[in-house]
This record gives structure tokens, C-alpha cells and sequence, in this order.
């Protein structure tokens, strides 16, 4: 059962209608506006440096005692279409200074202006540079991660099956939070659940404007599709009240099929990427996520 403060919260969240839920007109800008504000960490002592990989915005945050070189790449959310690292930099402070990590934020690019596969390339990228680069310059990482919620949550899992396909190196593990992993839609709890974050209506829209031509079954748009051999353990995070829970789901059933070693958290009570809220599950959640990091580096030496 949740807190009485998340249940507090999220009776008052409630209240107020869904993104998207109102009116029948997708309004990008909003979205877009909404989620680039910047959401720097409470905590003043934990650092944000901006960086560059490869013409893409990015940014690092450490907090204090963080090692610089465990390093963790953080895909922010969005539906594909808006989103940026520094609306994240709160739960990026969160996580470092749990994980005692580095964590860096890249401003992949976003549909429609570039649709399917620009934002994975990205990703792909910017891994790659974290393995050589760190938050004070060039330095080999001693492990990788790869973490993100909503869209972000699916692009963690395409840019997995991406490194693996393309024989690249693979991180310690991946963290995908609230995963959209189906683009086909075709999740029961799209239908079941009202989600008080994002309304179902807008995944259509989402999935229009991200894919265009494309094909929702590729693997790597709909990770759901995927075949997980050779994929390094995975934690799977989800709210037990939104739409998106049937996406993890599926998923954490196809990667332990195909062999992988999955721990799948369903939170009772919670929404969509309820991490990002100032709650209790949330700090768990971060916890939780922390102490499966400390896991899998103690499996990896």
C-alpha cells in the first residue's frame, strides 16, 4: 500500500486533468514547454557541467563523493517529441548521490523534427563518449549503466539491443523506468488505466509523430519485440496505475524467456515515473536502483 502522503498527493494530482486528456488538439508546444523547463537539484553542493558530445547538449551532475568514473547515462522522457537533460537534473542529483555515481544527461534529438532512429543513434553516442569522458575530462569509465523513464525507459532498451546488434560495447546493466516499449499500442493497461500524468490519447500521437513511415514493430521502436539474448541484467521500475504498465511487464517476461537476469518492481499505488516526485516511494525507488548498481559491480569484478 502507498504512503498517506502519496496517497495525499496523488488524490490531489487527480484532481486536475491528464496532459492531453482535455480539448482535441495535441498542443506540442505546451508539452514541449512543460517538460524543458530546468528542475535543478535542491542540493546546491551537487554539481551540473555542461558538455558536448558531438554537437548534442549535455550535461553531467555529481554529487559529493560521487566516483567520476562510474558513470551512468540518464535517457530523459517526452513521448519522443519534447524533454530535455535539464528537466531532470533533480532525480539525476537524486540518483547520483544514491548511487554514489556520475550521471550524464544528453539532449538526444527529437521527433518529428528527427524521427526514428535519430534519438537511438544518439544514445548510442553518447555511451560511447561516457566510456572514454568523464564529468573532469578524458578518463576511461570502470562500468557504465544506461537508466531512463517513459520514452527515455524505451530508448534505454533500444539503445541495449542496438549496442548488442552492432557488437559495441554494453554497459553493466540497464535501468528502464515506467518503459514505453510498445509502440503498437497494444498493452491492455493503455485501456484499463487513467493515467493522472499523460492521457492515452496522446500516444497515438506520440507514436505518429516519432515513427512516421516506419514500422512499430522493429524491435528497436517497440523494444517489446526484441529478442534479449546477450542483454545485461535489467531492473524494470513501474507504477502498479499506469498506462504503461503492461509494457514493462511484457517486457521483463521476453528478456527473462530470452535468458536475461530481470527484477521487475511493480510499485503499488504509484503513476507514471513516480521517481520524479518528492515522495517516499520515490527516494525507495532511487534506493532500490542504487543498491542494484552496487549489485551488479560486485557480480561484474
Amino acid at each position: 500500500m502507498p504512503s498517506r502522503e502519496s496517497r495525499e498527493y496523488l488524490q490531489e494530482l487527480r484532481k486536475s486533468p491528464a496532459f492531453g486528456a482535455v480539448g482535441n488538439e495535441f498542443d506540442l508546444d505546451e508539452l514541449r514547454q512543460i517538460m524543458g523547463t530546468r528542475q535543478a537539484p535542491a542540493n546546491s553542493a551537487i554539481a551540473c557541467i555542461r558538455a558536448q558530445v558531438d554537437g548534442m547538449p549535455c550535461e553531467w551532475v555529481v554529487a559529493p563523493g560521487a566516483d567520476p568514473d562510474l558513470r551512468l547515462l540518464y535517457l530523459h522522457g517526452g513521448g519522443y517529441v519534447s524533454g530535455s537533460g535539464a528537466h531532470y537534473l533533480s532525480l539525476a542529483g537524486h540518483i547520483s548521490a544514491a548511487a554514489q555515481c556520475a550521471v550524464l544527461l544528453p539532449d538526444y534529438r527529437l521527433a518529428p523534427e528527427h524521427r526514428f532512429p535519430a534519438s537511438i543513434d544518439d544514445c548510442i553516442c553518447a555511451h560511447a563518449w561516457m566510456m572514454a569522458a568523464g564529468p573532469y575530462g578524458a578518463a576511461p569509465a570502470t562500468a557504465t549503466f544506461i537508466a531512463g523513464d517513459s520514452a527515455g525507459g524505451g530508448l534505454t532498451l533500444a539503445t541495449l539491443l542496438a549496442l548488442r546488434d552492432r557488437c559495441l560495447p554494453l554497459p553493466t546493466a540497464g535501468i528502464p523506468m515506467s518503459a514505453c516499449s510498445d509502440l503498437t499500442l497494444a498493452s491492455n493497461s493503455i485501456r484499463s488505466e487513467v493515467d493522472p500524468i499523460c492521457s492515452a490519447r496522446c500516444m497515438p500521437v506520440f507514436a505518429e509523430l516519432y515513427l512516421g513511415e516506419a514500422d512499430p514493430r522493429n524491435p528497436l521502436a517497440s523494444p517489446v519485440f526484441g529478442n534479449y539474448a546477450g542483454i545485461p541484467p535489467l531492473l524494470i521500475q513501474v507504477g502498479e496505475h499506469e498506462m504503461l504498465r503492461d509494457d514493462s511487464v511484457r517486457v521483463a517476461a521476453k528478456a527473462r524467456a530470452d535468458g536475461v537476469a530481470v527484477k521487475l518492481e511493480v510499485w503499488p499505488g504509484m503513476v507514471h515515473v513516480f521517481q520524479v516526485r518528492e515522495l517516499p516511494e520515490s527516494y525507495e525507488a532511487i534506493e532500490h536502483i542504487a543498491h542494484f548498481m552496487r549489485s551488479c559491480l560486485r557480480k561484474h569484478v
